[in-house]
């Protein structure tokens, strides 16, 4: 499955603290991120992962990949007391994730259930419903 991995700034050293824990269900499954937090992740663990753009660029990469419903599950950790003035971006990636029932994680609680769910095989319906990714 493609799991993409976003973080605001603010929540980077969480996002990395995650993964380090959950290397092991992460490395059977194709990463995909934004530039900096791909970096710090890919440092931390050793994990292989696609990086887009810096800042806004990247993000908007990964929108257009939920466009086209080749993301399986999106660990979005964004910062809820700190938000930007127009978190655009934001809101969008949340928005596609409804559109094609990606499942979305903004939280470490919510991030664990899903790899958890995910090791287990709970989420094995989205390769039978999209057979191409």
């Amino acid at each position: 499955m493609k799991i993409a991995i976003i973080a605001h700034d603010a929540k980077k050293e969480l996002m990395v603290q995650f993964c380090s824990a959950y290397c092991g269900i992460l490395s059977k499954h194709t990463l995909i991120a934004t530039n900096t937090t791909g970096k710090q992740v890919s440092e931390a663990t050793g994990l292989p992962i696609k990086r887009y753009l810096s800042g806004q660029g990247g993000a908007e990469q990964i929108l257009a990949l939920l466009s086209c419903n080749e993301v399986d599950v999106l660990l979005f950790f964004r910062d809820p007391i700190n938000p930007k003035a127009a978190d655009v971006h934001g809101m969008n990636l949340l928005r596609l994730c409804d559109v094609h029932n990606v499942p979305v994680a903004t939280n470490i609680a919510t991030a664990e259930a899903l790899i958890l769910a995910l090791e287990r095989g709970d989420l094995d319906w989205r390769e039978v419903g999209n057979p191409s990714i």
